[in-house]
This record gives structure tokens, sequence and C-alpha cells, in this order.
């Protein structure tokens, strides 16, 4: 087939297969060269090579039509640059007789191009925008007979995916279309479009950027810390550039500029290159980047809300945040009042729906300003750490200050007395942690925020004593500082310190800090006061775990007459007094009476508590103890057995108690005759403790203390003697020498050693 000339006076030749990038085989055109509309952005410099790039070439393989192609992604991830990559490859290859590229912002933008390229092609009346576009697209689009037009057309940041209602490039086997935009609506990706999410750098893309970047000016840097600048700047491309520019131009190397970032003094935007100067030909540092989109956002339904739930975000992990925690009371409440005087059918003034903080979060992952997961995910929501940071600079110190109360006071409400989910509560945590870091001033004042010894209680009860006792212990000197010694929050910190120094392995230490303390809060608060008679239980408690038995039962039968006096016989605290009392009175006197007393405590507590108080299933656990202690373990095991069940379905299979109980079960097990069997329970126990609590935990060093005992009492004298020279190891690196832990491990080898037959003492817990 002869050249002829095709529509617009593009000449167009013969067909010859040759592929390219995607982009289907074309006929040959003739040798003037095809026209080229719209600027293409430069290679940024030190451009690093993206593995989303595959997605925009892997057509070429197959050779099926190339289709369009929506990339989408936060500000500042390199969509652009993506783009004009494939837009310059695609037009150096020769492979294109027309590339069109746009700024799709506005709607006026993608018009006006259009315009120009029907003018310039097509011959059409450039002063009806409307219609001279309308007549480019019509042209595109392939005619049966009609010669092949091979075009690449580049809509570049596209705000809003309304503005190309009736101005979509058409489908056509020699065409192909690129979108840019920070949306991800549904509309972007219907009609066989396909959406290519564009992320982050990966660590080494990003090291290799910094290097790269910083080397070519003279600055070298070791890979190491470069890899901790990048993690600080989020991997984000945006952020690479303007921070390694910022350094550059300040004289800075690597750790001062990481001193500079990590100061939560300093403004972002104080430490990024001024607009006048960024590198890449860049139009706006990160900050304004992210407005426009934040601005687009809170313009979508439900109007105004996307804002305010970005900014109490923004308080929070960027790693993960419960869906709950920004979609219940509290936030709610929050929402409602950055709102107030909206009303809708049906609502209060200004009151928000927790369906409509479900739609502002999902107007925020529509701008790619998060990521959200519906559902009940511990990291439903996700979002970077600059914007987060860009978004707590551009508020007002009170504001600031508000929202991080009302984050505190969002992760409050939902916290679950029961920590059965323990994803949930690690989640709970580590936003608990960022809030603190982001808003420490702003959660003691004017009063210490319940939240700070929620987490060090959460801490404790999911196993991790030791982080629960250092974290008191901090807690306590910062409320020194923020609130006087003899603030109720102080001294509570201080008894969330000696309780927790006692779970980590401490009974003795335990005792007497909560003698100290006591003697402070009767000075303080008075002998009837709540927080009086709990550290007066405490204390019974340390006591007879550092060794010393009748003192706690003495000291427990004193303060079960005084919580009778003051909280009446029915009180859950009041009962719970009752079972301890019994319980000591079982390892210090006659275990069968303790056992009958708490037979007659537990109806009491199932009466007026329930079967599914904790209080009531420690009731459970004192009365199998009280059983065994008195010699019946067949039926100390079947009680213990029972108690497991119910634990695990009310308390979940990971909690601390609920291991507890497994540990007691293997011991009634084995006191029952059936030895072989507790090995193999307390086998199976110590590798869930070691998962949950920890390999170092005192309980789990307990557990390999009993778990040689009874492969000594079924015979295998051998391993037990090998097990706990191990032991002793972790025990002596942990808990020291003079631990009671450590002190029967040693004795037990001792008697393996010299006296075979003797069996082992079992350690508690």
């Amino acid at each position: 087939m002869s050249a002829q000339a095709g529509a617009g006076g593009i000449a167009i030749g013969a067909y010859h297969a040759m592929p390219y990038g995607g982009v289907p085989a074309f006929p040959q055109q003739r040798a003037e060269r095809p026209p080229r509309i719209g600027t293409i952005p430069r290679e940024a410099d030190y451009y690093q090579r993206r593995t989303a790039s595959e997605a925009l070439n892997q057509e070429s393989a197959t050779g099926q039509p190339a289709g369009t192609h929506v990339l989408t992604g936060t500000a500042g991830v390199g969509k652009t640059q993506l783009a004009a990559l494939y837009a310059r490859d695609a037009w150096k290859s020769g492979q294109l007789d027309l590339l069109l590229w746009i700024n799709a912002n506005t709607r006026a933008g993608i018009v006006t191009m259009y315009a120009q390229a029907a003018s310039e092609l097509l011959g059409a009346d450039s002063g009806s925008p409307e219609q001279a576009a309308v007549t480019f697209l019509a042209w595109l689009e392939h005619r049966t007979r009609a010669q092949p037009c091979r075009w690449l057309i580049v809509l570049d940041d596209v705000s809003d995916p309304g503005d190309l209602r009736h101005l979509w490039p058409p489908d056509s086997p020699y065409g192909r279309t690129v979108i840019t935009t920070r949306r991800r609506d549904a509309a972007l990706s219907g009609g066989g479009r396909r959406l290519v999410p564009v992320g982050l750098f990966g660590p080494e893309e990003a090291v290799a950027y910094l290097s790269s970047s910083l080397s070519d000016h003279g600055s070298t840097e070791p890979k190491d810390t470069l890899a901790d600048l990048a993690r600080d700047l989020g991997y984000l491309p945006l952020a690479l550039s303007q921070g390694a520019a910022f350094m550059l131009d300040a004289g800075l190397d690597a750790t001062a500029y990481r001193e500079l970032l990590a100061n939560g003094a300093r403004n972002l935007a104080e430490l990024l290159p001024e607009q006048r100067t960024l590198p890449d030909d860049q139009d706006a540092p990160m900050a304004a980047a992210w407005a426009l989109s934040i601005d687009h956002a809170n313009g979508l339904r439900p109007t105004g809300l996307a804002r305010p739930m970005l900014q109490l975000a923004a308080m929070l992990d960027a790693n993960g945040i419960p869906n709950k925690v920004l979609t219940d009371g509290p936030a709610l409440d929050h929402l409602s009042t950055s709102v107030r005087g909206r009303h809708r059918r049906g609502q209060r003034q200004g009151e928000c729906t927790d369906e409509e903080a479900r739609g502002a979060l999902r107007a925020l992952h529509r701008l790619n300003l998060i990521d959200h997961t519906p559902g009940d995910s511990p990291q439903g929501v996700r979002i970077h750490q600059l914007i987060q940071r860009t978004v707590r600079d551009a508020l007002a110190p009170a504001e600031y200050e508000r929202l991080v109360r009302a984050a505190a006071d969002a992760l409050t409400a939902i916290w679950p007395d029961i920590e059965r989910d323990t994803g949930f509560a690690q989640a709970l945590r580590a936003n608990t942690t960022a809030l603190m870091r982001h808003g420490q001033d702003a959660l003691h004042r004017p009063h210490p925020h319940p939240l700070l010894h929620r987490i060090g209680r959460s801490l404790g009860k999911t196993g991790q004593v030791s982080a629960a006792r250092d974290y008191f212990e901090d807690l306590a000197r910062t409320l020194r500082r923020y609130c006087g010694p003899d603030h109720l929050d102080t001294l509570l910190a201080r008894g969330g310190h000696a309780r927790w120094r006692g779970e980590a392995g401490d009974a003795s230490g335990a005792a007497d800090e909560t003698a100290d303390l006591l003697g402070d809060v009767l000075r303080v608060l008075g002998p009837d006061h709540s927080h009086t008679l709990t550290t007066l239980s405490n204390l019974a408690r340390w006591r007879g775990e550092a060794g010393d038995p009748e003192g706690a039962a003495a000291a427990t039968a004193d303060l079960l007459r005084d919580r009778t006096r003051i909280l009446g016989q029915d009180h859950e605290l009041t009962l719970s007094t009752r079972s301890n009392l019994q319980y000591w009175r079982g390892r210090t006197g006659d275990p069968a009476d303790a056992a009958v007393a708490t037979g007659e405590l537990l109806e009491d507590m199932l009466r007026i508590l329930g079967p599914e108080h904790p209080y009531t299933l420690t009731a459970r656990s004192h009365l199998a103890h009280v059983r065994g202690r008195a010699g019946d373990h067949k039926a100390a095991a079947s009680a213990t057995a029972e108690l497991l069940e119910d634990q695990e379905l009310i308390l979940g299979p990971d909690h601390p108690d609920t291991l507890t109980t497994r540990h007691e079960l293997a011991r009634w097990q084995g006191e029952a005759g059936d030895a072989l069997g507790a090995a193999n329970s307390l086998t199976t126990l110590l590798k869930d403790r070691s998962r949950v609590l920890g390999p170092d935990h005192p309980r789990t060093l307990a557990t390999r203390s009993n778990l040689a005992c009874w492969r000594s009492e079924a015979g295998d004298r051998a391993g037990a003697v090998s097990l706990t020279e191990e032991l002793l190891h972790d025990m002596l690196r942990v808990l020291g020498p003079r631990h009671p832990y450590t002190r029967i491990a040693q004795a037990n080898l001792a008697r393996w050693r010299e006296q075979p037959e003797d069996d082992g003492t079992p350690i508690p817990y």
C-alpha cells in the first residue's frame, strides 16, 4: 500500500510490527516528524527507575492493546515522573504519530489542550474549545479502513474525576492514555481502565537516591546513616529530594539533619527548601502539595469532615489506627465540634454520625491522604508520617492541645477491660505511644489523662510485666514533675510500679516499695480512701509472695473488715478480698477448710457478679488451688480444666491468666499421677508463653523449671538436669542469684546430681 496523507495531514505508511513498551505496533509514518503537543516535564536529577513502571509496559510482551492506565498515589510519590519517563521513551522510539501532554488539574485545562490539538491537527475552529475538543476525541477513534494514528495522551494531575466526564480519550487499538492523579475513586478504574498504585521508594531505592544526590555535590555519607535518614523521611521521593537539597544548601550532614527532623518543636516547612529554590523544577513544598489534596477531600461528602478527621488521625500511629478509634463517641464529638451549625434531618444541630465519620475516611482515602481498610482491622487507617507532621504543624496551640485530648478520649473509650484481641490491644498501645510522643504536655495538663495509666496496665496484663514496671517508673517520675509528689496520679503511678515490679519477679522489692507508698497514701488520702485500701491489699499480696503467707493472711483479714465496713459485704472488692483471704489461709493453715470457705464464696460471687466476672474466675482458680493443696489432685485438675475452657472463651487463649491456668492444670495433672502428661502439657505451654510473654519472662522461666521437674518425675533425670543447667544460665542473667526461682532451680539441680531419685520442687505460675 502506498503512503498517503492521513487525516489532519499526518503521513501514515505501511504496517510494520515494532512493539515498544506497551504501545502496539503501528504503520510507519513518513519522514516528516509527527506532532508533539504540550511540555513533558524534564527528568528529575538522580531519577530512580521504579517497579511501578513495569505496569505501564506489561502489554508489550503480549501485543495486546495498551488501554488506559491510571497512576494514583499521594502527592510526592513520583507519578508525574513515571508518566514523563514513559512518554519520553515512547516518543524517542519513533513509535508514536501523536504525543499529547496535558496539565489536567482543571477541566478547562483539559478542554483547552484538546482544542489546541484539534486546531493543529484538524484545522478545527479554536474559537469554540468545547466543540473542538469533541471533534478531536472523535478523530482519535479508529475507524474501519481509515489510516490508524498511533497516539499517546498523558493527562497529568487530574484533580477531580468529574472533570473527565465526556473527555475520556476513546478506546483504540492504536492509542494509549496515561493518567496521573491523587484520587482513586471508583470512576477512575471503570471501563477497563487499570489503576496502578504508585507508592513510596523501597529502602534500597531511597538510599541509592540520597547517595547519588549528595555525592554529586561532594557529600559522602555511610549507607546506614542514609538508611536512617530515608526512614525518617518516610521513603517519600519528594521528601528525599527536598530534604537532600536543604542539607546541601545548609551545609548539614545526615546526622545533623536527622537531629533537626527529630526536634518536634521545629516546623517541617523550616527544614525544607523555600519555593524559589526547590529542586527538579518542583512547583511547591510538600506542605503546599498536600494542602491542595486536603482541600479537595474536605469538599467531598460529607462536606467539611475530612479535614478534622485527618487532624485527629495526625495525632495517632502512622502505621495503623483502628477504625473504631476514629468513628466512635469521642471522635464523633470532635467532628461535630468542627462542623457546628450543620443540620441534617433527624439529627441534632451539629451532630455527626458514625456513617459520616466513615464517609470522611473514604474521602481521605480517595485523595490518597490515607489508606483506609473498612472493617475491624487493627490497622484500618494508615497515613504517611510526613502528612501527619504537616497537618500538626498547621494547628494553633489551643487546637493542638484539644486534638491531643480528643484522641486520648477516643482511645480510652474503646479500650476493652479484657484484652482478648491481642492485636487490637497492641494497636491501641502503639497509638497511645504515638500520641504521647506528639502531645506529652497536653496529656498532663490541666490534669493527667487516664490514658497515661491505661497503657501501663495494658502492658502488664498482656504479660509485658518488665515493660509495665519500667513504664510506671517513668510515669511516676514525670507526674512528680507535672503534678507534685502527693498528687493522686503520682501515687497511682508509684503503686503501678510496685505492682509490676512484683509481677516481674521481685516480690520482696514490691513489698518494700508498697510499704513506703502506704505511708504517703495514709498521710495524703486517709485510711478509708479506696486507693489506701488497694495499697493495703497489694502489700498483703507481695508479703505473701515474698515468703510470709501468714502475714499476708493476717493483713488480708484486717483489710476484709475495713472493706466490709466501707463498701458492704456484696461489693466486688469485698468479695475479692474474701477470695484472697481463703487463698492465703490455704497456703498457711488447713487447705480443706479454705476449700469449703472458697466454695461458699464462689456461690456468692456467681449470684452477685456473674460467671464471667474476672473476680469470679479468680475465685474459681483459688478454689482449684486449695483443693489441690488439700490433696484432692483429681478434683483440682478437673476444676482447673473447666476454668481453662471458660477463660479461653472469655479472656482468649493468649491472655496471661489463661496461660497461668494451663500451668496450674499441668501441675495438678502431674500431682494426680500423670507426670508424662504434665511434661507434655508444659512443653506446649512453653512455646505459647515464650511467644506471648517472651523467653525471659519469669513465668516462662517457671514453666521451663517445672518442665524439668515433671520430666524427672517421668523418669528422664538426665533430661531434667540438662534442661535445668540451661535454665540456670538464663535465670542468673535475667533474675539474678537471689531470686526465689533461681534458688529453687539451683536446689533441684543439686538434688538431681547428688540423689537422682529425688523429685524436684515446682515453681508456681
